[in-house]
């Protein structure tokens, strides 16, 4: 169980994840009513999302040495309060420069999260709870990615597409507030020496494999996420209501393997080769689900035991970061790994989108399973680097 101090904490940090990634599909779910009221195209509305993601991938290594040069909890609070300005900005503005505006602004604000929450979270929680926290905060933001589009709908419907916007935008400052407080008594710390010949070094070979490690990730996401649904209607002639519930089934045991995987991540220290076997079991059923035609109920089971599977590695995927890190430098780690999230995103849906239109639906599914196969073999690699590790230091 959580102390009470850990619990307020893990709460309001996973607060803030939540609402993160309710602030990345504000625009999504309003494309139609922005549209119509701004006279643009969805190109150029897809182009504002474009905008988010490259300045988040631009600004998130910075982010995270921020977080360790002035402490995560006052970064946390400007990424908040900045997101939700951006957006208020985008109802008040009401044109399109406003909202190219606004999404330059909420990606930097997106660029402020992960590195802040993990640096929180892995100094506030105790050492044989860390594993189940991590797990919590990432649940929140699958949470957030479900809720969006139902609320931002909701928010349009009862008060109008520049209502929504606004009220999108208050909640920003509004989930701040738990932890105003505690950033304002944040002591900045102290200014690092020059590191020690032989100390580990920030941008070490171990942090830059998992930037790799996280890009295969995202593009696995990229591919299952975006254009699963069409790849399945050309390999298998499948619906698209059979193809959503085969994504739905993936996304939702996503969301409850990640649950679980934070109890087994607390109960061991083989984080490497807990991703790897979650892995290679995930991407060879995706791969199955993908170029195998079969009906939809066994593909439902297909692809809900993949989705639980790729989501009870995210805790130890989390551990392995927390684990590369230098000390007092988990900020600047997390922001340097989760650029490649951002890389992924950006490179993925172009790739992806190519082999459909040339009718390769089933190559994007081997594709998709070939990163996870050499996501595992990064898994390994780690595994067997930290059990060196240990042993050094037995």
């Amino acid at each position: 169980m959580f102390e009470p101090a850990e619990k307020r904490t893990l709460v309001s940090v996973s607060l803030a994840h939540f609402l993160s990634h309710v602030h990345i599909l504000v625009l999504p779910p309003l494309f139609p009513l922005l549209r119509d009221q701004m006279g643009v195209s969805f190109l150029e509305l897809g182009l504002a999302l474009t905008v988010l993601n490259i300045v988040t991938a631009l600004t998130q290594a910075p982010m995270g040495l921020l977080v360790d040069r002035i402490g995560p909890r006052r970064v946390l609070v400007a990424g908040l309060c900045l997101g939700g300005c951006a957006f208020i900005l985008a109802g008040i503005g009401m044109s399109y420069f406003w909202l190219l505006v606004a999404a330059g602004l909420a990606g930097l604000a997106n660029a402020v999260y992960h590195p802040s929450d993990y640096a929180i979270l892995g100094t506030a929680i105790g050492e044989e709870r860390v594993g189940r926290a991590f797990s919590i905060h990432t649940f929140a933001g699958f949470a957030g990615s479900t809720v969006a589009p139902g609320l931002m709908l909701g928010l349009a419907w009862a008060f109008g597409l520049q209502g929504a916007l606004i009220v999108a935008g208050l909640l920003g400052p509004l989930t701040a507030w738990p932890l105003l407080r505690d950033a304002l008594a944040e002591r900045v710390p102290p200014r690092r020496p020059r590191p020690a010949a032989g100390a580990p070094k920030l941008l070490s070979f171990t942090v830059l494999t998992l930037v790799g490690f996280f890009v295969l990730l995202a593009l696995t996401n990229s591919a299952v996420q975006s254009f699963g649904v069409p790849a399945w209607t050309q390999v298998s002639g499948l619906s698209l209501a059979a193809g959503n519930a085969a994504l739905t089934a993936w996304l939702g045991m996503s969301a409850l393997g990640v649950l679980a995987g934070g109890q087994v991540a607390d109960r061991t220290q083989r984080h490497g080769m807990v991703a790897a076997g979650g892995l290679g079991l995930s991407g060879v059923l995706l791969l199955i689900g993908g170029v195998v035609p079969m009906g939809v109920l066994p593909l439902l089971l297909v692809m809900g035991l993949s989705g639980f599977l790729s989501g009870l590695i995210m805790p130890s995927r989390d551990m392995l970061v927390r684990a590369a890190a230098p000390p007092g430098q988990a900020g600047a780690v997390f922001g340097i790994v989760s650029t490649g999230f951002s890389i992924g995103g950006i490179l993925g849906p172009p790739s992806f989108g190519w082999l459909l239109d040339h009718g390769q639906g089933g190559v994007l599914f081997v594709v998709a399973a070939a990163c996870m196969g050499l996501a595992v073999a990064m898994s390994l690699w780690q595994d067997r680097r930290g059990r060196v590790l240990r042993l050094q230091h037995a």
